[in-house]
């Protein structure tokens, strides 16, 4: 075969596509630790259909000699497994991408490789090998090490006998030396530095968050996206002594988070937006005893059971008004990994220190994305219980609004709680003068909460004329997507808090000529809630509603017309 020229710009972006079932995410699993160990960044994020077997599901992995943090349409090699895997990404596909697959899928294509793969690991035994084929042409295509191919099949399939592990091992290093052959250049440089870096998805940094913040009890019910947070801290379970519960539905998941703060646990739930609609009820019974709760919402798309297994940042609302009655909270919506990691943990203090609800807004999107990090920042466990005495009154009106938290049994004090309105011990009451004094006693926290808030980032040159405004998981698309627009009149401005909002950030509003705001929702929640909070110009909008993320092609082009 002639060598087919691929222009090098040091990166090359792969899909995957096929059924569910294939095991499309095996090879994501294998591929991207393969890159990684051989020097190189990583970024992986897929998008799947609401079935167990069929349908058509697709991974992108951005394999490139700097760091990739997010989503692109643009697509150079793409490895359909089955006959309908290129309909549903015909849009996507350029005379530009490389098409490679066994043949009866391809041989109709402009600009196609055809591949054996069925044929291939059929010599070793079994065509359930295939998979391990594919990874090993293009672990050669990319240039990835020998050795890291090798060691990462054989991890994946360490529970399986050892023939079974040869054969995938043998299968896997065919396909490198066919990869190796197949005339296509994409020249990648490695970097040592890499290889020493963390692999890991969003679902992983939110749960290795919550551990480094002291939780050691969860309770959830499943619910993608954010049943892998629960599965994560279940497989960590043991190893960090974290007590885990499969709770009979999602009140009582939150209701068992809640009595877990009371006796002196760090308790967690993990749910979507579905699920989190039925623990508002244990929510507003948070905030009226004042017991702490941090919750993990993994968005999709609503209302109801909607795109389940899509991505959206539509629950803001949710979150904000959950509960009856007026109470605070924080809510934090972490725009990467250690972003995730950080931010979870310090939900916990936060929501300790409090005595209040947190949440830690993510999305599918980030939930499912992987790619390489650093060490994750450090972070401290703060705890703000006391021990009591005879005279201890849980509910004490203090300047602050903060009352000193006992739990039984550490000290002499009796732990009154209620969900009927009470006085500062705990009694029940139905005075107007007492209710008075406990409603602004539980307000008052606002102000102090307030200097907890942390601050957005500003991405960009600091004397912009455009500010460009997201929240959550944009973040990284939203700054490749403004690098190679290449205009220093615009900078970003990412918020990580989305509540309460600092009066400070209005600053930052006020020096932009244009501010454009970019969310994935229908609405324009933040927006509406900066304009709301601050009265910020938000008129100028870029939205996306359909379930599937922006890629940073899709949002360089709407930000160029913004800026025209």
């Amino acid at each position: 075969m002639d060598e087919m020229h691929v222009k090098p710009n040091g990166e090359v972006s792969i899909v995957l596509s096929g059924a569910a079932g294939q095991g499309i995410q095996a090879v994501e699993h294998i591929l991207t630790r393969v890159a990684k160990d051989s020097g190189f960044y990583v970024f992986a994020t897929k998008e799947y259909m609401s079935r167990v077997r069929g349908g058509n599901n697709s991974t992108e992995l951005r394999i490139s000699e700097k760091p990739v943090y997010a989503y692109v349409d643009r697509i150079d090699i793409i490895v359909p497994l089955n006959d309908n895997a290129l309909e549903r990404l015909r849009s996507r596909i350029t005379d530009k991408t490389i098409i490679l697959g066994e043949p009866r899928y391809v041989e109709k294509e402009n600009n196609s490789i055809g591949v054996r793969f069925e044929e291939i690991a059929e010599s070793f035994g079994n065509k359930i090998y295939e998979n391990s084929v594919a990874i090993g042409v293009l672990s050669g295509i990319i240039g990835a090490d020998e050795d890291a191919l090798v060691k990462h099949i054989s991890e994946y399939f360490k529970k399986k006998p050892e023939e079974v592990i040869k054969a995938n091992v043998n299968a896997a290093l065919k396909g490198y030396e066919i990869g190796k052959t197949l005339g296509l250049k994409f020249e990648i440089k490695p970097n040592e530095k890499v290889k020493s870096q963390i692999l890991m998805n969003g679902s992983e940094a939110v749960a290795k968050g919550a551990i480094a913040g002291g939780c050691n009890f969860i309770s959830s019910y499943p619910m993608s996206p954010a049943t892998t947070v629960f599965t994560e801290l279940s497989r960590l379970s043991s190893e960090y002594g974290v007590l885990v519960d499969q709770a009979e539905d999602e009140i009582a998941a939150a209701n068992m988070a809640i009595a877990a703060w009371y006796a002196g646990a760090r308790g967690m739930v993990s749910t979507s937006g579905g699920g989190f609609a039925l623990m508002t009820e244990a929510i507003s019974l948070a905030g009226m005893i004042e017991t702490p709760i941090v919750v993990h919402l993994g968005q999709r798309p609503g209302p109801a059971t909607g795109l389940p297994t899509r991505t959206e940042q539509g629950d803001l609302n949710l979150v904000l008004y959950a509960g009856h009655g007026e109470f605070p909270r924080v809510v934090y919506a972490p725009g990467n990994l250690c972003e995730a990691y950080q931010l979870t943990a310090k939900a916990f203090n936060i929501a300790d220190k409090y005595q209040i609800p947190v949440f830690v807004l993510t999305d599918q999107y980030l939930l499912d994305s992987f790619y390489n990090v650093d060490e994750m920042p450090q972070v401290q466990i703060e705890r703000y219980i006391v021990k009591t005495d005879e005279n201890y009154r849980r509910y004490e009106v203090t300047e602050d609004g903060i009352s000193p938290r006992g739990i039984p049994g550490y000290g002499r004090g009796l732990i009154r709680v209620d969900s009927d309105e009470h006085d500062e011990y705990g009694h029940i009451t139905e005075s107007g003068e007492v209710r008075v004094k406990m409603v602004e006693k539980r307000l008052r926290k606002l102000d102090k909460i307030k200097e907890d808030f942390v601050m957005p980032k500003l991405f960009g040159n600091e004397s912009y004329e455009y500010l460009v405004v997201c929240w959550g998981s944009t973040q990284q698309i939203v700054k490749e997507a403004i690098e190679r627009i290449g205009n220093d009149k615009i900078s970003m401005l990412h918020f990580s808090q989305v509540y309460p909002i600092s009066p400070k950030v209005k600053d930052y509003f006020d020096k932009a000529k244009k501010v454009i705001f970019v969310e994935q929702n229908a609405t324009g929640q933040f927006a509406n809630l900066l304009k709301l909070e601050l009265g910020v110009d938000t008129s100028h909008r870029i939205l996306k509603y359909s379930g599937y993320v922006y890629s940073v092609e899709e949002l360089a082009e709407k930000i160029s017309k913004e800026v025209e």
